[in-house]
């Protein structure tokens, strides 16, 4: 190949790269368009109903995060909520906001001793901006070598959805819901839709959800159904050899018996052909 026709070549395989990529990024930018745009106003609704409702009704339900060094954390949702649509021309982002007041009634009190135990208690109070530091004792030289704590104070609690046409997907973090920290999962556009605003809104209002639990593909289902039923065979026939040499077994100990030898028989050691344990169990396999 000569060098115009190894350049015209690199040229046509740029160009058809270029090609590409300008295709996904439209196809992105209709998916947004067609899909996320419309799902992101449909999700700011539905919670701006589900505030509603929540403001009303007030439920009353203890959520609890475990502190390491400490134990649990005993608090309530305050039902005074922040819902904002930030909306630019690729992008949809949804903030809502709200705080889960500790109940320092219903929270341990703990002595911890040693400094460095201290320390780290302290450190993660000042984290999570808890206060709740009670007693402090130092030592001769300024520090801190025990002290009770009682938590107290507000956990902030933040659920943020994005959705641009770069992605062609909303990503969902969630602060300080099942855990003091972050919770992140992707949702493809074509899952934008009722039973996902469902399981985000039990999500939200600390109810049974599957809003974590990735769905399986048929394809994926398929094997795992295959591979139990492999199991299910496998095990049937291992359970009908360990039968058969079971029945071997006690018909040989009663040949021995009835010939009054209690040595192993010669055809057990010779394997004659056609009369072998071995032969006996392909038989069975055969049936």
């Amino acid at each position: 190949m000569g060098l115009l026709d190894e350049l015209e070549q690199q040229a046509q395989q740029r160009k058809a790269s270029a090609d590409d990529a300008e295709k996904r990024k439209s196809d992105r930018e209709q998916i947004f368009r067609t899909q996320l745009e419309p799902g992101m106003v449909a999700l700011h609704e539905f919670l701006g109903k589900l505030v509603a409702n929540l403001k009303l009704l007030q439920p009353k339900k203890p959520l609890r995060y475990a502190l390491v060094g400490y134990g649990d954390i005993v608090g309530y949702i305050e039902h005074e909520y922040d819902l904002k649509l930030n909306q630019q021309p690729g992008s949809r982002e949804i903030v809502l906001g709200f705080h889960c007041a500790v109940a320092s009634e219903e929270c341990p009190t703990v002595e911890v001793l040693g400094a460095s135990k201290v320390k780290t208690v302290a450190g993660a109070f000042q984290r999570y901006h808890l206060g709740g530091v009670l007693e402090p004792k130092k030592d001769g030289n300024g520090e801190t070598i025990s002290a009770k704590f009682n938590a107290k104070g507000r956990i902030p609690m933040t659920a943020t959805f994005f959705a641009d046409a770069d992605s062609a997907a909303v990503r969902m973090n969630f602060v300080n819901f099942d855990a003091l920290g972050t919770a992140t999962k992707n949702v493809p556009a074509t899952q934008l839709n009722e039973a996902t605003f469902d399981a985000i809104g039990r999500y939200l209002m600390r109810e049974d959800s599957n809003l974590f639990q990735e769905a399986l593909s048929d394809s994926f289902r398929a094997q795992l159904r295959t591979k139990v039923q492999q199991d299910q065979i496998k095990r049937r026939w291992e359970s009908k050899i360990s039968e058969q040499q079971k029945a071997d077994l006690a018909r040989m100990k009663r040949e021995q018996g009835l010939s009054g030898s209690f040595a192993k028989p010669a055809a057990v050691d010779d394997k004659p052909a056609g009369s072998s344990w071995l032969d006996r169990v392909k038989g069975l396999i055969k049936k």
